[in-house]
């Protein structure tokens, strides 16, 4: 079996405003445990409905840095390495709530929004939402395609 090298694409194929990916991803409840597991965050308000409504959520909420890691994902696949994040920066603007039987979903769609040819860098604009609406604001990756 061979296995290639995934292929970085190329700056002077790009325009400003071109969709270089989109991705959904379903959450669960089950997902969210897996998830504190993972990172260490056991807080409460990712697990049990009644810390959440006892704080003023609307529920058990999905994890703030899962839904960044999310985001980012379907980037990192269309540039063929990691390492060819620069820069990922996002502001947080609204929760994602996670139905206990519907789950949740967030969808992604990366698009170009400048590119820079004399460092071989692009910037991808993440348009991040759950339910139609943005939950991560100024989410923004500088990708090198150098």
């Amino acid at each position: 079996m061979t296995i290639s090298a995934p292929v970085t694409p190329a700056l002077d194929t790009l325009t400003v405003g071109d969709i270089v990916a989109e991705s959904s991803f379903p959450l669960t409840r089950d997902s969210l445990v897996r998830y504190a597991g993972a990172s260490g965050d056991f807080n409460p308000i990712h697990y049990r409905d009644d810390v959440a409504h006892a704080v003023g959520l609307p529920g058990v909420l999905a994890h703030g840095m899962l839904t960044m890691g999310l985001a980012i994902q379907p980037v990192v696949d269309w540039a063929g390495d990691s390492a060819r994040v620069l820069d990922y920066q996002v502001r947080f603007t609204r929760p994602v709530p996670v139905d206990p039987d519907l789950g949740a979903v967030v969808t992604v769609v990366a698009k170009v929004g400048a590119l820079d040819a004399d460092a071989g860098v692009a910037r991808i604009d993440l348009t991040v939402t759950f339910n139609s609406v943005t939950v991560l604001g100024k989410a923004q990756a500088r990708v090198s395609l150098v």
